[in-house]
């Protein structure tokens, strides 16, 4: 179990150039944009354009804050993500362009590098107690905003921006919300390799 707090995530520029994103948690430790196994980043994006193509990996986006962003993905039907709707998940290696819907936002991006690792990205918002359950090899838990505490023996507050980061012994946590949450479960797992 590890707590990564906001103020310790590092900022970047994006691979295109377009814009700054904010570094949650990647594996390995320190890999760089074109050879991590699995990335999760905060980013702003402030106008319309092209998103950065990452060859081999898959991706999903979820809005954080402001009215929401259309993308066009090739071969795909326009998208509208918003902060109700479900994460959106996507190949990251084909041509894709966002268009605001009435101006910023902030967005949540998990990409998982194809053939090695799979994810899946599940929004809760909580006012009660709650359990989560994972058997993932990587667990990761955003409070985006709100106030939750793990309970334990030695109780830990999770602050707004804060991640919860498990290992794959973390099958169940008791999340205590201090009103109400909201918070990403990004699950993270290895793929078997072919015998």
């Amino acid at each position: 179990m590890r707590i990564l707090r906001a103020a310790e995530y590092r900022s970047m520029p994006w691979k295109n150039g377009g814009g700054v994103t904010t570094e949650i948690a990647v594996s390995p430790a320190g890999a760089a944009l074109d050879d991590f196994d699995w990335r999760v980043s905060m980013a702003r994006v402030e106008s319309d354009g092209p998103f950065s193509g990452f060859d081999g990996v898959d991706r999903t986006l979820a809005v954080l804050e402001g009215e929401g962003i259309i993308l066009d993905v090739a071969g795909r039907p326009l998208a509208t993500v918003t902060k109700a709707s479900a994460p959106l998940s996507f190949p990251a290696d084909v041509p894709t362009q966002a268009v605001l819907i009435a101006g910023p936002i902030t967005d949540l991006n998990v990409m998982t590098r194809r053939g090695r690792m799979v994810h899946a990205v599940e929004r809760l918002v909580v006012s009660a107690p709650t359990d989560i359950h994972s058997a993932a090899d990587v667990t990761l838990i955003l409070c985006f905003d709100g106030e939750i505490t793990v309970a334990g023996a030695a109780p830990v507050r999770i602050g707004p921006r804060d991640t919860f980061l498990l290992g794959p012994d973390a099958l169940k946590w008791r999340l205590e919300p201090a009103g109400t949450a909201t918070l990403f479960v990004i699950r993270i797992d290895r793929v078997a390799a072919n015998d």
